[in-house]
């Protein structure tokens, strides 16, 4: 089994004409089909997902396509207790932020060898030269979003989140709740928390952006 790249943002007849249940019947049936049908509805939103918290398309792309594998895979113990794109949705984050993770260990581990090859005893100074892979090979964007970017990236994880998947992903505060597993009042919390973090750090952008 694999996985097309191409994007193709209409839902075709077959998803038109089946519930959610019908669909995921289909998909446990090891119908392919329905696989790439339920890939087409549902990948621009996760690859938007997994990009709003790393940043890169390329791999955004390439853990989009894990979580479809995964749930092709697991299809069988989804017991339908919340809707398919709000299991989606946690895997995404999930499996973003373990890359994150992986990247920072990497990160330190060739630091410390710079660090310890290094010649030069000014050891921060040597450190802080070293580029990220991220640095690298970020995509050509606006000066706008990259500020917009960075200043998203400084808030708390959970504020991050709520207000990507709100912002980017235009979920509901309720859907947000059900992704993350947390309250409503929770969510209302983290959102307003974020856009006041991003307002004193946007002061001569924020006005145009919420």
């Amino acid at each position: 089994m694999s996985i097309h790249p191409g994007i193709n943002n209409a839902a075709s007849p077959l998803l038109i004409s089946m519930t959610e249940k019908q669909l995921i019947q289909k998909i446990r049936e090891r119908d392919e089909t329905a696989f790439r049908e339920m890939v087409e509805l549902y990948q621009v939103r996760i690859v938007r997902t997994c990009y709003s918290i790393i940043h890169n398309q390329e791999d955004s792309e390439e853990i989009a396509q894990d979580v479809f594998i995964e749930l092709y895979e697991k299809i069988s113990g989804f017991r339908g207790t919340s809707k398919l794109s709000t299991w989606l949705y946690r895997v995404a984050i999930n499996k973003s932020l373990n890359f994150i993770r992986r990247q920072n260990r990497m990160k330190f581990v060739e630091q410390m060898g710079n660090m310890l090859s290094s010649k030069d005893k000014n050891i921060p100074d040597a450190v802080g030269k070293i580029p990220t892979k991220e640095q690298e090979t970020l995509p050509e964007i606006t000066e706008r979003r990259k500020i917009l970017h960075a200043a998203i990236d400084t808030l708390p994880l959970n504020q991050k989140i709520t207000f990507t998947l709100h912002q980017y992903d235009e979920l509901s505060y309720k859907e947000i709740a059900e992704v993350m597993n947390i309250s409503l009042s929770s969510v209302e919390s983290l959102i307003h928390r974020a856009k006041k973090n991003l307002q004193k750090k946007l002061v001569n952008y924020y006005k145009t952006m919420f």
